[in-house]
């Protein structure tokens, strides 16, 4: 049975949260169509047009417990993605977010944000961790307010590593 989890982000917006599945993938496909050029860029540290079906496999296999894809819905309408990927031990857990560009700065990545902590902790996770490029000013500053700290990515002076202790 997929768990569903359910969020209010601070505008009141009700999200119904899963893991996402194999047969989202035409879901994703449409809604990375509907996330702006830069975050896509942001997310997948690439520049493309389309995310193909190679960058989504990740999103749509995941071991459930390691990793997990998780999928928010407004309605019926997919509005965030997420993605938590922990290190075989469970100490260090990599998240990221992508939000469609109309639900931008209305509390759903400070939601999801919160959300993937949970599911980090529930895991047993030490630490988060987010890679971000240092021109995505937007995640680094909500990343930094939800208690992220920034340092340097080993070399590669374009990104910057913020991380969150939980334990």
């Amino acid at each position: 049975m997929t768990k569903t989890d359910h969020l209010t982000t601070r505008t009141g917006i009700r999200l119904t949260v899963r893991p996402a599945t194999e047969a989202d993938e035409a879901a994703l496909s449409t809604f990375f169509d509907a996330v702006s050029d830069d975050d896509r860029r942001f997310r997948f540290l690439s520049a493309s047009e389309h995310v193909s079906h190679e960058q989504m496999a990740p999103l749509l296999k995941a071991d459930h417990f390691q990793s997990e894809s998780f999928l928010a819905f407004d309605g019926g309408e997919l509005v965030a993605s997420a993605l938590l990927a922990c290190d075989a031990a469970l100490d260090t857990a990599e998240i990221a977010v992508s939000i469609r560009s109309d639900y931008k700065g209305k509390g759903v990545g400070w939601a999801m944000l919160d959300f993937l902590a949970g599911e980090a902790r529930e895991r047993g996770v030490r630490r988060v961790i987010s890679i971000e490029s240092r021109d995505n000013h937007a995640a680094i500053e909500l990343e930094r307010e939800k208690g992220f700290t920034p340092e340097p990515f080993d070399d590669d002076p374009t990104l910057v590593l913020l991380s969150k202790i939980l334990r």
